[in-house]
């Protein structure tokens, strides 16, 4: 219940279903130590992969296999956020960063040649941690899920630095995807600095910049055209520039036509869905504030639910 619901629903939901007369604070400390325990056990598998101590995950070959990575802010109590800039100049921070990543498998495609998910195929893992520790914790969840039995390996994100230091680095020579919407909107967040209140013109400007180039894969017509735009106003000029390195930057990430003739996803809405999901539906509720431990342990806690993994967590406690 703690980790599907607030925890005073928890407790209701108990003597509902159960007729058990239980207190917030005990659904709280229960799900807590529970997901605590989770995690403690992910940083002792994490370590064994650090250490190169991995089983061999036997089956048969993955056609398809895509890891995808993304970040939410958490709530949390003001102790945490000491020393932390918030997005407002001059305000302090009031989240942390969740990381989160998922794992999932293709099979197949459709008649028009669109990639079609395995259903029940996506697995999930995230905490609030630095890029580094995250990326041994996706690793451990792509190789637990088939990465050396991957015919075509597929990392996908935004065009956040960390994710692609990531892919680099646990990742080599793997197919590297910035979700195509995520790059549309870096144009739609451009056209409206250049034409600001003026819809039409708007809708022009990205007719020929997205259309033209952007989903036509022609990275660098698009970035001349960008470097050839001039403004008058230093923060529009200064946007031009960034978004200019953003596309440069991210070129070969961004061959869509080449990407869609190999039946590969071009979208990254399966993370996406999974910030809310996985993150927003329990840790984002109108008054939460969290504990990073408390966060991290509910994080763990809802992953290894919806991962199908909870009776076989149960059973090894047990047996233990």
């Amino acid at each position: 219940m703690g980790q599907d619901v607030p925890f005073d629903h928890g407790r209701q939901q108990m003597k509902l279903l159960a007729d058990l007369e239980v207190t917030t604070k005990a659904v709280e400390r229960t799900a807590e130590a529970i997901g605590g325990n989770i995690a403690a056990h992910e940083q002792e598998e994490i370590q064994r992969a650090v250490q190169l101590d991995l089983p061999l995950i036997l089956g048969e070959p993955v056609p398809f296999l895509y890891v995808q990575l993304d970040g939410t802010g958490v709530p949390v109590v003001k102790k945490e956020t000491g020393g932390r800039r918030g997005k407002t100049e001059g305000q302090p921070a009031h989240t942390r960063e969740a990381k989160l990543g998922c794992v999932f498998t293709q099979t197949k495609w459709d008649e028009k040649g669109y990639p079609i998910r395995d259903p029940d195929s996506t697995t999930y893992t995230g905490a609030i941690e630095t890029a580094e520790e995250f990326g041994k914790r996706i690793y451990l969840e792509a190789w637990t899920r088939g990465w050396s039995r991957a015919e075509k390996k597929v990392v996908m994100g935004d065009g956040a630095e960390w994710i692609w230091n990531l892919a680099g680095q646990y990742f080599p020579g793997a197919v590297q995807i910035v979700d195509l919407y995520h790059a549309r909107q870096h144009l739609w967040d451009l056209a409206r600095r250049l034409h600001p209140n003026e819809e039409t013109n708007q809708k022009a400007w990205i007719k020929v910049h997205q259309r033209r180039w952007l989903d036509k894969g022609k990275i660098e017509k698009l970035v001349a055209a960008l470097r050839s735009l001039d403004s008058d106003n230093p923060e529009v000029a200064d946007k031009i520039r960034t978004e200019a390195d953003y596309f440069e930057r991210n070129a070969e990430r961004m061959r869509y036509p080449k990407f869609r003739r190999q039946h590969l996803f071009v979208g990254s809405g399966v993370i996406e869905a999974g910030c809310k999901t996985v993150i927003g539906h329990r840790l984002k509720q109108s008054g939460m504030f969290w504990t990073v431990r408390g966060a991290n342990a509910i994080i763990a806690l809802r992953c290894c639910h919806l991962n199908g993994r909870f009776e076989d967590y149960w059973e090894a406690r047990q047996a233990a």
